[in-house]
């Protein structure tokens, strides 16, 4: 699984799409970072469902019914071969949060914007367990001469909990659930591995070896930034890449493979159909959310719509 894969264009001019989300009506929900908004894209069309602001990224469906999305706070934007690319935070950067859209009303609040009186950064993408609770990632934060790291965590809708799982990464991305809900899998966009985290209780994960964040499970080949991800329902883990623009399929002991795809940004994949083997695809750097059918079928969200 090397070639490139057939696929159509659902929507194109889209500011930075990312978390896309298929829904029941064959709607896909999707935030633009750079418009700052969360989109739904239905028969060729595109509309705003609500105006965010900052830098939404990573978007699920909670239990509630609400769209809660991972808010890195906003990016300063650059051109480069006729794609966006996002860079630095932005001149009005003040914090990553956590926020919750009620969709009938387009109402935006805020959910979370600290752990343990520290703000978070840059927060990237999100997964619900079955309890209704969520793991999400924080990328961290790019300035001009240095990096804030980031790390991953764990959190209820409520308001009322949110624990700091990991701290220190050079930007955890990509999150999803395995199959059994044991492993929480996260993407390190800077050095291309994929980690696993081994849940042993609600937020709580095993020890971590001595000098890395959690249980080692891929490093790509190459110069290659990871992005975020999707599970399949065997338990395969889909990441996003970026420079080499693709998805690259891992399973869980260790083996990859790579199928490109036609943007070097290719930032986030989900499933849908009803037989799940509907393939998603967020080709950010030119704008696109593209679909093409999958070979394997996708592990179903906990409350995909």
């Amino acid at each position: 699984m090397t070639h490139e894969m057939t696929y159509e264009i659902l929507a194109e001019g889209l500011g930075f799409p990312e978390g896309p989300m298929a829904m029941g009506d064959g709607s896909v929900l999707l935030v633009e970072i750079k418009r700052g908004a969360l989109t739904r894209v239905w028969n060729g069309k595109t509309e705003v469902v609500a105006h965010i602001g900052g830098g939404p990224n990573g978007a699920a469906l909670g239990p509630d019914g609400a769209v809660y999305i991972c808010n890195n706070g906003g990016f300063e934007w650059h051109e480069l071969h006729g794609h966006d690319v996002p860079g630095n935070a932005a001149a009005d950067y003040e914090t990553g949060r956590i926020e919750r859209v009620d969709l009938a009303a387009g109402k935006v609040e805020r959910v979370y914007d600290s752990v343990n009186g520290e703000r978070l950064s840059g927060p990237n993408d999100i997964v619900f367990d079955r309890s209704g609770a969520f793991w999400f990632t924080d990328l961290g934060k790019w300035r001009p001469r240095a990096k804030e790291r980031g790390g991953l965590y764990y959190a209820k809708p409520d308001g009322n909990l949110i624990k700091e799982i990991s701290y220190g990464s050079l930007g955890l991305n990509g999150v999803g659930l395995s199959p059994d809900e044991r492993v929480v899998y996260a993407a390190e966009t800077d050095t291309g591995k994929l980690w696993a985290y081994d849940i042993v209780g609600a937020g709580e994960v095993a020890p971590r070896a001595l000098g890395a964040p959690a249980r080692h499970v891929y490093t790509a080949p190459g110069h290659v930034f990871f992005d975020s991800l999707a599970v399949e329902a065997g338990g395969n883990i889909c990441v996003a890449t970026i420079i080499n623009g693709g998805i690259t399929t891992i399973t869980p002991d260790g083996v990859g493979a790579h199928v490109p795809f036609p943007d070097f940004l290719v930032t986030n994949i989900c499933f849908g159909g009803a037989d799940m083997m509907d393939a998603y695809i967020t080709l950010s750097g030119t704008g696109k959310l593209v679909k093409t059918r999958w070979p394997r079928p996708g592990l179903k969200l906990n409350f995909a719509a």
